[in-house]
């Protein structure tokens, strides 16, 4: 007889963790938080602004998203996996960054966002080293940019499709596109890991994914920009946003990358249906 395979019920720890990921994917949206840090719902402002100015925020959150997809991992220790992270650190960074720009308006925009989206991305990358990934595996840099897309939702998105794991299935059908239009690339099993990626296509692959998951970031840099326009707060919005921007991205990846740990141990589909019943006992 072989032995049995351990389950996630088994685990106190790992219950705990996951419980502890359920509570930070699951908690109000950075929209939410913002709108209660101005007082107000955002959609109306966002709505106010002009079309071009809109169009230009989109175009400046994918720019900073590809600089930071490339300046953070080059800049960051590789060579540690489980090494810990330092939150704190890249909270007062962004801080720092969002005070110089909190005030200037879209030119100010356009030059602290690719400042402070490479800070919020080595503080995920730190959180993924901390919770042991490998920074160098291209399906880490993926997962990182995949928290992105946890922060707001896209204008053709279900209203009610919030969940963690239906924000996940976006990435997962966006990389299923993908898969068919680069030569060489497979998929491992429906959690979306690479396999067999060179370098060219890694690359490839890389500003696709920035190009989808900018969609949903700039919706969130849009409803910042609004929130920082309001006269009331000033300069000290763009520090106060820039560490609840960061923050937010903190807890999203710490719960993401937990879940993905225990992916790897127990088994997508299993972590999936143990995250919603959990999920369900919070909200009943």
């Amino acid at each position: 007889m072989g032995e049995v395979a351990p389950t996630l019920a088994d685990s106190p720890q790992d219950m705990a963790d996951l419980r502890r990921a359920v509570a930070l994917l699951e908690a109000p949206t950075l929209s939410a938080r913002m709108a209660n840090l101005v007082g107000s719902p955002l959609e109306f402002a966002v709505r106010r602004l002009p079309a071009g100015v809109s169009r230009r925020i989109q175009g400046v959150a994918e720019a900073a998203l590809h600089k930071a997809a490339q300046a953070a991992f080059w800049s960051m220790d590789r060579t540690r996996p489980g090494k810990p992270a330092s939150p704190r650190l890249h909270k007062l960074a962004a801080a720092a960054s969002g005070a110089l720009g909190g005030a200037g308006g879209l030119p100010a925009l356009a030059i602290e966002l690719p400042l402070s989206t490479t800070i919020i991305m080595r503080a995920v990358a730190d959180i993924a080293r901390s919770e042991g990934f490998d920074l160098d595996d291209f399906a880490t840099r993926q997962a990182c940019l995949e928290v992105f897309a946890l922060g707001g939702n896209s204008g053709g998105d279900d209203a009610s499709e919030t969940g963690y794991y239906l924000a996940r299935g976006f990435t997962t059908e966006l990389m299923r596109h993908l898969s068919a239009e680069l030569a060489g690339t497979t998929l491992g099993g429906s959690h979306g890991l690479l396999l067999g990626l060179g370098p060219k296509e890694a690359g490839k692959w890389l500003a696709r994914i920035v190009e989808k998951v900018a969609a949903r970031f700039g919706v969130v840099v849009s409803e910042k920009f609004a929130a920082q326009a309001v006269p009331v707060l000033g300069a000290v919005a763009g520090a106060t946003l820039n560490t609840l921007f960061t923050g937010y991205y903190q807890d999203m990846a710490r719960g993401h990358f937990i879940v993905r740990r225990l992916e790897r141990r127990y088994g997508f589909e299993t972590v999936r249906l143990a995250y919603g019943a959990v999920s369900g006992r919070m909200s009943a």
